[in-house]
C-alpha cells in the first residue's frame, strides 16, 4: 500500500510446481442463495491507516463479507468494526483465529509482522491476502507457499499495479514491438518519510519494501523477471522523530538505487527513498510527470503519475514522434483493490494477474539489493514468475 499519511505486494525447481499446484482451494463458506454472489468471509488484521482504504473497498465488494477485525491496539479494532458494522473484533490473532469462522485473512499490519502472521493463519486453514511483503526473504516465502499448498489454501501479496489499465497498455505496446529493441527503463517513487510510525525505519522496514516495491513489481512485470541485481542503498537521515516515540535511530535504508538486468540487453533502474521532496507531497492525483519511463530503439513509453495511482501513458515512436496520451481511464483501478480481487477469485474462479511468485521475486530483488550494497557485488537471482503477465 502507498504510505497513508495522517492527513490524508513460476519459481525455479520445486517452487514452480507449488505455484502451479494452486487451483481453487475448497472453502468452508455456505452455499450462496440463488441469484446472489458467493460471499468470502473476511477477517482484517491491522486496523491502522491503511485499513481506512481497504475496508471501504471490501465493504462494497459483492464477493466479500466482513466478519472480524483485529488489532494489538484493541480500540482500533473496535472502532473499525463499529464503523463498518463488522460483528466481531479481537485484540490478538490467536483470538481471531479461534473466534468467528472466516475464509480470507487480509493482513494490513506492520511489514515486520507479515511473515509470522501469514504462517499462523495458513496453519489455521485461512487464505491470505498480505500487504507487502508476504515474507522477509525468498526462502521464507517459498516455505509459506509450500505450507499453503499443503493446507489447501492460497496466498497473494501486494502490490497490484499489474492490474491497472495503464500497465495493460504498456505491456501490450511492448509486446507489439512498437518501441523496437527495448534498451532501458527508469522508475522512481519517494517522499520525505512518515512520522507516525517507526517501523518504516527499523530492521526489515526501509524504503525498498515500502515504496520501491511498486516500481520493482511494475518493471519486472513489463520487462520480465530480473536475472541479477547491482545496488547501492544507504541512510541519509540517521535519526527521525516519530509521533508516539520521539527520536529514533534509523537502521534500514531510506535511500536506494537498484539496477536490474532483465536479459536480452534490457536494463532498468529503480530509485526510492524517504528523503525526496515533492511539491505535491504524497498526493498521487497531482503527480503528472513520468515516474516510469521505458525507451527502445524506435520509441518511448512514459507512465503519467505513480504506478499505484496512474493517470495515463504517453507514447512516442519513430512513426509518430509527438507524445500521444493513452489509457487515461482508470476503469475502476485503485491500489487497495487486491483483497477484493482475491475475494472474486475465491468466489467465482476468475483469476487475476497478481501472483505470489511475482511478489516473492520482488522480495528476492530487495534482499539482493541489500546484499549487493553489503558485498559490493552483482547478485544473481534464482526466482522467476510466469511472464509475460499479459499475453
Amino acid at each position: 500500500m502507498p504510505l497513508e499519511l495522517p492527513h490524508r505486494r513460476e519459481f525455479l525447481g520445486t517452487t514452480a510446481s507449488v505455484g502451479a499446484a494452486f487451483s481453487l482451494a475448497g472453502l468452508a463458506t455456505a452455499a450462496p442463495v440463488a441469484g446472489t454472489p458467493k460471499k468470502i468471509r473476511v477477517g482484517v488484521i491491522g486496523c491502522g491507516s491503511v485499513s481506512n482504504r481497504y475496508l471501504p473497498h471490501l465493504a462494497e465488494c459483492p464477493y466479500a463479507e466482513l466478519v472480524s477485525t483485529c488489532d494489538i491496539i484493541p480500540q482500533r479494532a473496535i472502532d473499525q468494526a463499529k464503523g463498518y458494522k463488522i460483528p466481531n473484533h479481537y485484540p490478538h490473532i490467536s483470538k481471531m483465529l479461534a473466534g468467528a469462522p472466516f475464509d480470507l485473512l487480509v493482513n494490513l499490519t506492520d511489514m515486520q509482522e507479515h511473515e509470522h502472521l501469514n504462517r499462523e493463519a495458513i496453519a489455521a486453514g485461512k487464505h491470505i491476502w498480505s500487504e507487502k511483503p508476504i515474507a522477509n526473504s525468498l526462502a521464507a516465502g517459498q516455505e509459506i507457499l509450500e505450507q499453503a499448498h499443503k493446507q489447501g489454501v492460497r496466498v497473494w501479496g501486494a502490490p497490484v499495479p499489474v492490474t491497472s489499465p495503464q500497465f495493460a497498455f504498456m505491456a501490450k505496446t511492448l509486446q507489439s514491438g512498437a518501441l523496437g529493441r527495448v534498451a532501458a527503463a527508469h522508475a522512481d517513487y519517494g517522499h520525505t518519510g512518515p512520522g507516525w510510525s517507526s517501523f518504516f525505519y527499523e530492521k526489515l522496514g526501509g524504503s525498498l519494501p515500502d515504496l520501491g516495491v511498486y516500481n520493482l513489481t511494475s518493471l519486472t512485470g513489463l520487462l520480465g523477471p530480473a536475472k541479477s541485481v547491482v545496488a547501492m542503498v544507504n541512510i541519509v537521515t540517521p535519526t527521525r522523530t516519530i509521533d508516539n516515540k520521539g527520536e529514533i535511530t534509523v537502521t534500514e535504508e531510506d535511500n536506494a538505487m537498484v539496477l536490474l538486468d532483465h536479459g536480452n540487453g534490457a536494463i532498468s533502474h529503480i530509485q526510492s527513498g524517504f528523503n525526496y521532496f515533492n511539491p505535491h507531497g504524497h498526493e498521487g492525483a497531482k503527480e503528472t510527470r513520468h515516474t516510469i519511463s521505458i525507451v527502445g530503439s524506435n520509441g518511448y513509453l512514459g507512465l503519467v503519475g505513480y504506478d499505484w495511482e496512474p493517470l495515463g501513458v504517453d507514447l512516442a515512436t519513430d512513426k509518430s514522434p509527438e507524445f500521444r496520451r493513452e489509457a487515461v481511464d482508470p476503469q475502476g483501478y485503485v491500489w487497495q483493490q487486491g483483497a477484493s480481487l482475491v475475494c472474486e477469485t475465491l468466489a467465482t474462479g476468475k483469476e487475476h494477474l497478481m501472483t505470489p511468485e511475482h511478489a516473492l521475486h520482488v522480495v528476492e530483488i530487495i534482499c539482493a539489493a541489500r546484499e549487493s550494497q553489503a558485498s559490493g557485488r552483482r547478485i544473481n537471482l534464482s526466482s522467476t514468475f510466469k511472464w509475460p503477465v499479459l499475453s
